[in-house]
């Protein structure tokens, strides 16, 4: 007697939960760019972008088969994949809203086949097309990597329907030296006040710089941000009263930012543009975060305390 064997029906899946569930993976941000032959230009915010082989080197990427931009990938001899650094956000975000001409007021250039590449990415693929794949409702477009940059900035990332960054885990860290080194905490120094303090200070921003370092900023060139973010219109000496920061550290922190158009002059004063303020709000994100890992194991009371014994150390 033969066996029919049935295909088990497929559970209903809900959507939404399984788009929750899959926002649990974390990944890059990247917008992939073409040109039709007609010379259309496209570019499309995507987190779908992965390696596949590397010999020979091709990478992937996915697109609705309904969107309006799909049709010009489908054309395209070649596109271009824009892994965004971490204070690009705006950018993902412009690439990512419907809009008649999407380059029009964007700085780019035209890589190979015409596919659009952007400055003050994290890295830049460009690539002929090679294959297509079905993939349900979407087109699975793979490319053959032709030409590549790795620029090394820290990436911008996405989780759970949010823009994230790349810290490294506190594990990751290069364990201290187990040699028998001298005990801090054995004679004086281990007793006095200050040089507790100093070593307090010292270990908060070790965990603290790698952290700034996503944003691409030094510890002094962030706290230039976080204090003109508060305090517009300060002088230069004025600033060093609060950086807590030698002059020729303040100074130099001071040049690197009107570099980046983070800050600007008005006579002899300094103010955060635009840009500075979106960056100083990622500095105070991320600032925040930090106390707030650091402190979690102390109870409201000691945190009190804390707060009062500084403030009076600070009046006095």
């Amino acid at each position: 007697m033969t066996l029919m064997m049935k295909k088990a029906a497929a559970p209903e899946i809900d959507p939404k939960a399984f788009r929750r569930a899959l926002g649990n993976f974390a990944t890059g941000v990247t917008i992939i760019t073409a040109r039709a032959p007609d010379g259309t230009r496209v570019g499309v915010t995507a987190s779908s972008f992965n390696s596949l082989s590397m010999d020979p080197p091709l990478i992937l990427w996915s697109s609705m088969k309904d969107a309006k931009s799909c049709a010009i990938f489908e054309s395209a001899s070649h596109f271009a994949v824009n892994i965004l650094a971490s204070d690009q956000m705006e950018m993902s975000n412009h690439f990512a809203r419907r809009q008649e001409d999407k380059f029009a007021g964007v700085d780019f250039s035209e890589g190979l086949g015409g596919a659009p590449i952007f400055d003050g990415c994290a890295g830049r693929f460009q690539c002929e097309t090679y294959d297509r794949l079905d993939g349900g409702d979407h087109w699975i477009f793979v490319g053959r990597v032709v030409k590549f940059d790795d620029f090394g900035r820290a990436p911008l990332c996405f989780h759970q329907g949010s823009y994230a960054m790349v810290f490294n885990h506190p594990d990751a860290f290069p364990k201290s030296d187990t040699s028998p080194q001298p005990d801090p905490d054995r004679g004086r120094m281990g007793k006095h006040a200050f040089f507790l303090m100093l070593r307090a200070v010292r270990a908060y921003q070790d965990r603290y710089r790698p952290k700034l370092e996503t944003l691409g900023l030094s510890v002094i060139e962030a706290r230039v941000l976080l204090v003109l973010k508060d305090l517009a219109g300060l002088t230069a000496d004025e600033l060093v009263v609060h950086l807590h920061a030698p002059v020729t550290e303040a100074h130099a922190a001071l040049v690197n930012l009107e570099d980046r158009g983070h800050v600007t002059m008005a006579g002899d004063s300094y103010e955060l543009t635009e840009m500075g303020h979106a960056k100083a709000d990622q500095c105070w994100n991320v600032a925040e975060a930090h106390a707030e890992e650091a402190f979690a194991t102390f109870s409201d009371a000691e945190l009190d305390t804390f707060d009062t014994v500084l403030r009076r150390l600070i009046a006095q």
